[in-house]
C-alpha cells in the first residue's frame, strides 16, 4: 500500500514538471540545426473494398511512428515506478505525416490515439484508421488482373533536413484476408523529392499493396457465359435452313452477349487507356455473332432462291457446288445412294412429283438418281410420238394390236405390279380404255360385215336400202378420259341363214341390207370419235409430260441452290469454329498470371 500511494504522487509529479514549460509545436531536438528522425511503419489489417470504377481503394491498417523526445526524459529513481507515461497528441508533439494520396472527405482519417513515453524519452505513436487512398487500377487484365495501389506517407510542413523519416517494413501478420483479392505483398520504399524551390529533400514512405484478383466469381459469372454465348453461335449453322430459327437464334445470341457487355461496363472505369481482356473477348464474340448473323441471311437467300429468277452462275457453281464440298468432304444428297435399289429411288420419285404443288416442301428430301425420270419421260415421249404418227391415218385397229403406251421399253419391272407412275394414274387408266376400245372393234367389224352379205343377197334390197336415208344414231359425246357408250346392236343375235329361208326372205334380207350402211356407218362415227378423244388425251398427256419436265428443272435448280446453302453453313462452322477457338485462347492466355489464376482458384 506504501508503494502505491508513493506511485501516485511521483507520477503526477512527473507529468507537472514534464509539461510545464513544454510547447507542443517545438520541435523536440536538443540542437535545432539537427533533423528529428521518425521511424515509421505500416501495418494492413485489411483490404475493404477496391473500387475500380471510381479507383479507390480502401484499406484498415495501424500507423507506426517512433522517434526521441528530449524534452521528456526522467530519471527513474527520482520517480520509482514510473517507467512510462502517456500523452495526447494535443499535449505533445507528434509528426505531421500525412497519406499524400488521401481520398477520405477529412482527408486525415487516423483515430487520435495516445502517444507513449519512456524515461529515455522514446515516443511511439500508433494510430489506427480506414484510410481511403486513390489507385490507378489498370483493368488491362481483368479479370486475370494485378493491382498495385500505393500508400504514400510523409511530412507535410517539414522537409528532409527537420525531419528526416525513415521505413521499416510492413507487417502483414495479422491480414484478414478477402474473398475478392489475395495480397500478394506489400513492399515498401523511401523516396526523396527535390523541388526546384528548394534544395532541401522531401522525403516519403511508399508502401505498395499489391493484390491479386481471385477470377473464380468473375469466371463462373461472365467468361463461362460468355464461352456458352460463343458456342451458341455455332449453332446458328447446325440448324436447318428450313427450320427458320435461324435469325432468331443469332440475334438472342447477340442480344444477351449485349447484356453481358453492359455488366462488365457498369465495373469497369470509363477509361480509354486500355480495353479489359474480357471486353475484347466480349468484342470478338459479338463480332463473331454479328458475322454469322450476316452468313445467316447469305444461306437462307440460297435456300429459298426461286429456279425462276435466274441460274446459278458458273463461277458459283464451280466454287460452291465442287471445290468446296471437296475440301469439307461433302456429298450432295443422293450422290452416293446404292444403285442396286431402284425401287426405293423410284417411290422416292413418285412421292415428289405426285403432288406438283408441294416443290418446296420437298426440296430438302434427297435427289431421286437422275436415270430413273429421263427413262420414264423418254418412254412415254417415244409412245405419244408413235400414237400421234398412226392417228392422222383412222386404220382399222386389228384385233391383236396392242396400245402403244402400255408396253415397257426399258423392261425395268416385269413384275405385274409395276410401280406408280411420276405423274399419278391418269394417263395408265385412259390407255386401258384404249384397249377396251380395242378389243370391242373386232365384234364391231363382224357384225358390220354380216350387214353388208344379208344386203348383197337381195339386190333390190339393198340398192333400195341404199337410196334410203334412215335416222342416224349419233354417239353421245366422249367423256374427258375415256370412249363413249357404245351402242347396243339391234339384233345381236341374227343369223345370216336366217335371212335366206323362209317366204319372207327377201323381205328379211332388204331390210338386213338397208340396216348394214347403218351399222358401217355408225362405227365410222364412233371412229372417228375415238380418233378425236386419243387427241385430246395425247394433248393432256404432252402437257403433263412437259409440265413433269419443268417440275424436275425446277426441283434441280432448287436442290442446287439449297446444297449451295448447306455448303455454306458447313464452311462458317469449320470457319468461325476454328476462329472462336483462336479468340478464346489467344485472349484469354494473353493475361500474365493466366497459369497462376488457373493453378490457385480452379485447381
Amino acid at each position: 500500500s506504501s508503494s502505491v500511494s508513493e506511485q501516485g504522487p511521483h507520477q503526477r509529479y512527473l507529468l507537472r514538471e514534464l509539461l510545464r514549460d513544454y510547447n507542443p509545436m517545438e520541435r523536440p531536438v536538443a540542437n535545432d540545426s539537427q533533423s528529428l528522425t521518425v521511424r515509421f511503419s505500416f501495418t494492413l489489417m485489411q483490404v475493404v473494398d477496391v473500387d475500380e470504377k471510381n479507383q479507390i481503394l480502401t484499406t484498415n491498417a495501424w500507423l507506426q511512428m517512433q522517434w526521441y523526445d528530449h524534452y521528456l526524459q526522467w530519471n527513474q529513481s527520482q520517480y520509482p515506478g514510473v517507467k512510462n507515461l502517456r500523452f495526447t497528441p494535443d499535449q505533445v508533439w507528434t509528426p505531421d505525416i500525412l497519406l499524400y494520396n488521401s481520398a477520405h472527405d477529412k482527408f486525415d482519417a487516423t483515430f487520435k490515439t495516445n502517444v507513449l513515453v519512456n524515461s529515455s524519452g522514446f515516443c511511439e505513436y500508433l494510430p489506427p484508421g480506414i484510410f481511403i487512398s486513390t489507385c490507378n487500377v489498370d483493368v488491362r487484365w481483368f479479370p486475370f488482373d494485378i493491382q498495385r495501389c500505393e500508400l504514400k506517407f510523409g511530412s507535410w510542413t517539414f522537409d528532409g533536413w527537420l525531419l528526416d523519416i525513415q521505413m521499416k517494413e510492413a507487417d502483414v501478420s495479422g491480414y484478414m484476408p478477402n474473398g475478392e483479392w489475395d495480397l500478394l505483398e506489400v513492399p515498401g520504399g523511401r523516396n526523396e523529392v527535390f523541388y526546384d524551390c528548394c534544395e532541401e529533400p522531401y522525403p516519403d514512405v511508399t508502401f505498395v499493396v499489391t493484390l491479386r484478383r481471385r477470377t473464380l466469381y468473375y469466371a463462373l459469372n461472365l467468361l463461362i457465359p460468355c464461352v456458352l454465348l460463343s458456342s451458341m453461335t455455332l449453332l446458328v449453322f447446325l440448324l436447318p435452313a428450313s427450320s427458320g430459327e435461324k435469325i432468331s437464334l443469332g440475334i438472342t445470341v447477340l442480344l444477351s452477349l449485349t447484356v453481358f457487355m453492359l455488366m462488365v461496363a457498369e465495373i469497369m472505369p470509363a477509361t480509354s487507356d486500355s480495353v479489359p481482356l474480357i471486353g475484347q473477348y466480349f468484342a470478338s464474340t459479338m463480332v463473331i455473332v454479328g458475322m454469322s448473323v450476316v452468313a445467316t441471311v447469305i444461306v437462307l437467300q440460297f435456300h429459298h432462291h426461286d429456279p425462276n429468277s435466274g441460274n446459278m452462275p458458273h463461277w458459283v457453281q464451280l466454287i460452291l457446288l465442287q471445290w468446296v464440298p471437296w475440301f469439307l468432304r461433302m456429298k450432295r444428297p443422293g450422290e452416293g445412294a446404292d444403285p442396286t435399289h431402284p425401287h426405293s429411288q423410284a417411290d422416292s420419285q413418285s412421292k415428289t412429283l405426285s403432288s406438283p404443288t408441294t416443290t418446296t416442301t420437298t426440296a430438302t428430301s434427297p435427289t431421286p438418281a437422275p436415270s430413273i425420270l429421263p427413262q420414264s419421260l423418254t418412254s412415254l415421249q417415244a409412245s405419244l410420238s408413235q400414237l400421234s404418227h398412226t392417228l392422222p391415218h383412222p386404220t382399222p385397229i386389228r384385233p391383236n394390236a396392242q396400245p402403244a403406251i402400255l408396253h415397257n421399253p426399258t423392261n425395268r419391272d416385269p413384275s405385274p405390279h409395276p410401280h406408280p407412275q411420276p405423274n399419278g394414274h391418269l394417263p395408265y387408266m385412259a390407255f386401258q380404255t384404249f384397249q377396251t376400245l380395242a378389243e370391242a372393234e373386232p365384234t364391231l367389224r363382224n357384225r358390220t360385215c354380216s350387214r353388208g352379205r344379208g344386203g348383197g343377197e337381195g339386190a333390190g334390197g339393198g340398192e333400195e336400202g341404199a337410196g334410203d336415208t334412215p335416222t342416224h344414231h349419233h354417239p353421245p359425246p366422249p367423256t374427258r378420259f375415256g370412249s363413249p357408250p357404245q351402242q347396243t346392236p339391234l339384233s345381236p343375235d341374227l343369223d345370216p341363214s336366217t335371212s335366206t329361208s323362209g317366204p319372207g326372205g327377201l323381205e328379211v334380207g332388204a331390210g338386213a341390207g338397208r340396216a348394214g350402211p347403218t351399222y358401217a356407218h355408225s362405227a365410222a362415227i364412233q371412229s372417228g370419235g375415238v380418233d378425236t378423244q386419243l387427241q385430246a388425251l395425247l394433248a393432256e398427256v404432252r402437257f403433263l409430260v412437259e409440265r413433269v419436265r419443268e417440275q424436275d428443272r425446277q426441283l434441280s435448280a432448287a436442290e442446287q441452290w439449297q446444297f449451295a446453302a448447306a455448303v455454306i453453313d458447313r464452311l462458317c462452322l469449320v470457319g468461325f469454329s476454328v476462329f472462336n477457338i483462336i479468340c478464346t485462347i489467344a485472349i484469354l492466355m494473353a493475361a500474365p498470371n493466366f497459369g497462376e489464376a488457373l493453378s490457385k482458384d480452379f485447381l
